[in-house]
């Protein structure tokens, strides 16, 4: 036997005994509950918290959960005072809660929300398990939102459009549109070069993209042509102008990424932040005695002055 391999079945050997001698430590390995409510935390009693589907109070560091919408396209309305609204019309498609993640399990608190439907030949067998292990029905797209502690819902609570309140502001994410290879006079929004002058066949050229010897490259993040499009997009203070809770529609002013049937998802503004006296806290409750389908449709205070009066 060589020195070499003495050596290293002795280290080997030195390696188990220290192993032996020092105290292993505990992991935590999360695990799937089928009960149909999570556990948030124990009491002073040492007894299990439930969480319960009860409206509250919402704090000033309260943080609700968001909802996963798909976009139904654009249009315009006129409001009261005859000034056009660009509108995007979101549906809220049967958003429920299909996972709740607590600090004792996942060492964070948030609440997995699902929206539509979809069969079970289209879902792949880890995804089956999920649902099983959840007890919920199966969802075609699925959507984690960091809450606090006291926003938490039970599973299969339902997400509906009466979660936001017309004239508050949200944030809405998505993937844009993808426009492919693209210059950089579309992607970047450069200038691009001389129109004549002596300028040929590079009229909307880039220009330079670095000097010469010093530092001889071309530096990270130079915008230069390149794929378009195609990534995650934040649009922020998006006005809520009007909810339909028959439908489950929000209007929405302006535009948001992504094209028409994808997935968009919708949390409250955090820079335009909403009165929390009028938010439903941690969602809203629909009574037992209420027949939503006849429910009318709710549009934001738009004031008694008129714009155009005041404008002069």
């Amino acid at each position: 036997m060589s020195s070499a391999s003495r050596g290293l079945i002795s280290r080997l050997r030195s390696l188990s005994i220290t192993s032996k001698s020092t105290s292993v430590s505990t992991t935590h390995f999360r695990k799937f509950s089928s009960e149909p409510l999570g556990i948030v935390e124990s009491d002073d009693d040492g007894g299990p918290s439930i969480i319960k589907a009860s409206p509250g109070a919402m704090g000033p560091q309260s943080k609700r959960t968001g909802a996963v919408a798909v976009k139904c396209g654009m249009t315009a309305l006129w409001d009261k005072w005859g000034a056009r609204v660009p509108i995007t019309i979101l549906w809220l498609d049967d958003n429920i809660v299909t996972q709740v993640k607590t600090m004792d399990k996942e060492g964070l608190t948030a609440l997995q929300i699902g929206c539509g439907q979809k069969k079970e030949k289209h879902l792949t067998k880890p995804e089956m398990g999920h649902f099983r292990a959840q007890g919920v029905p199966l969802k075609r797209k699925l959507r984690e939102f960091p809450v606090t502690e006291d926003a938490l819902l039970p599973l299969g609570t339902p997400i509906t459009v009466r979660h936001f309140v017309p004239g508050q502001y949200v944030d809405v994410t998505g993937i844009t549109r993808g426009k492919g290879f693209q210059g950089g006079m579309k992607r970047w929004g450069f200038k691009g070069m001389p129109a004549s002058h002596g300028a040929s066949l590079s009229h909307r050229s880039i220009g330079s993209t670095g000097q010469r010897d010093a530092p001889g490259k071309v530096f990270k993040g130079k915008k230069m042509p390149g794929r378009m499009g195609g990534k995650q997009c934040t649009v922020k203070n998006v006005w809520v102008y009007k909810i339909d809770p028959a439908r489950n529609l929000m209007w929405v002013k302006g535009q948001v990424p992504g094209a028409e049937g994808n997935f968009v998802f919708i949390k409250d503004a955090v820079y335009k932040k909403p009165d929390i006296s009028l938010l439903p806290f941690p969602t809203h409750f629909i009574p037992s005695d209420e027949d939503t389908s006849e429910l009318e449709p709710l549009v934001a205070d738009l004031g008694e002055i008129d714009p155009f009066m005041t404008a002069d």
